[in-house]
């Protein structure tokens, strides 16, 4: 397990890695900006151009609209950045999938590709579910605040094992049979995950995940299902 992940982290300066990441953080960055600029102009059609206050007088409600919006989308981006860029990410991820098998299993045939309809609903609806996971988990750590890491770690190791194998194995199994190998190989998903899930709470590094999730996965599913998929080949009746 750890051994997949050092694999992943060697192959960082691959560029088709650099490429998906830049991608991810790029979109990421323009959508953010995107709804700061859509919600000024919102909130501009509805208020005034200036207010009066006493002693102070006239003040432009424009400039302090902006400014005052501004830091609000720089507190919600800390919050934002990783969900989002992960989502985003996750639509090149099978580029870092062909690049691991690239380099490491040139044996294999070439994979499938999945449509861009069906890696979208698989993204979005990741993404989904893991803001809704963790705005339940809150009453748990608001609660339980001592295990709160721990919860923290658990829970989204669980949803980025999960996703994460899901999309390496759909490659070379399909669905059905990716929810089969993933329901075969379910701890040992949810401990890889768990690991990846610990840099996920230190920021900038957290938005490696993405790639890292990717590549450390399809490594596991390799050594976990390699025989599997080993087999028709060797005996193709």
């Amino acid at each position: 397990m750890f051994d997949d992940f050092f694999k992943a982290i060697s192959q960082l300066g691959d560029s088709r890695f650099q490429s998906v990441l830049l991608k991810g953080i790029g979109l990421t960055v323009a959508l953010l900006i995107g709804i700061y600029i859509a919600f000024v102009w919102t909130l501009g059609l509805f208020l005034p151009d200036t207010i009066s206050l006493p002693v102070v007088g006239d003040i432009g409600l424009g400039l302090v609209l902006s400014i005052g919006s501004f830091f609000v989308m720089l507190g919600l981006s800390v919050f934002l950045m990783v969900p989002v860029a992960s989502a985003f990410t996750g639509i090149f991820l099978e580029e870092v999938a062909e690049a691991v098998e690239d380099k490491h299993y040139p044996h294999l045939p070439p994979a499938p590709h999945q449509s861009f309809g069906d890696m979208m609903r698989d993204t979005i609806g990741f993404l989904g579910l893991m803001i809704v996971a963790n705005l339940i988990a809150l009453v748990l750590y608001v609660l339980l605040n001592v295990a709160a890491p721990l919860i923290f770690w658990a829970l989204n190791g669980f949803l980025l094992g999960r996703e994460y194998f899901q999309m390496v194995a759909i490659r070379r199994l399909g669905r059905e049979g990716a929810k089969a190998a993933r329901a075969r190989h379910a701890p040992k998903i949810w401990i890889a995950g768990a690991l990846m899930a610990v840099p996920l709470s230190i920021p900038i590094v957290n938005l490696l995940i993405p790639v890292l999730g990717a590549a450390t996965f399809t490594h596991m599913f390799m050594r976990l299902e390699g025989a599997r998929l080993a087999a028709p080949m060797q005996n193709p009746l």
